[in-house]
């Protein structure tokens, strides 16, 4: 069964302010979280952000599954994808 993937309007402002290499590579990654979300993911301690992160790198991406949605919250260099904005 394959998710839908749902972007929030700052998930969208942040894969804009990414490099094109780091996109692709992105793209790839999220189809693949689309067919298999359990694959690869880790539980957050703070549940604050989001649920889920996936690990793309130096690059983290933060989303949260709700039924047959995963929803993307955050994408971000790890150093700064933690921080409170």
């Amino acid at each position: 069964m394959a998710y839908n993937l749902v972007y929030t309007n700052s998930t969208c402002r942040d894969i804009d302010k990414l490099d094109c290499s780091v996109k692709s590579r992105l793209k790839l990654a999220l189809e693949r979280l689309a067919l298999d979300p359990w694959h690869n993911i880790e539980a957050l301690r703070n549940s604050s952000l989001g649920s889920y992160r996936m690990r793309l790198g130096n690059y983290r991406v933060i989303f949260d599954i709700e039924g047959p949605d995963i929803v993307i919250l955050r994408v971000g260099h790890r150093r700064e994808i933690y921080r409170g904005r």
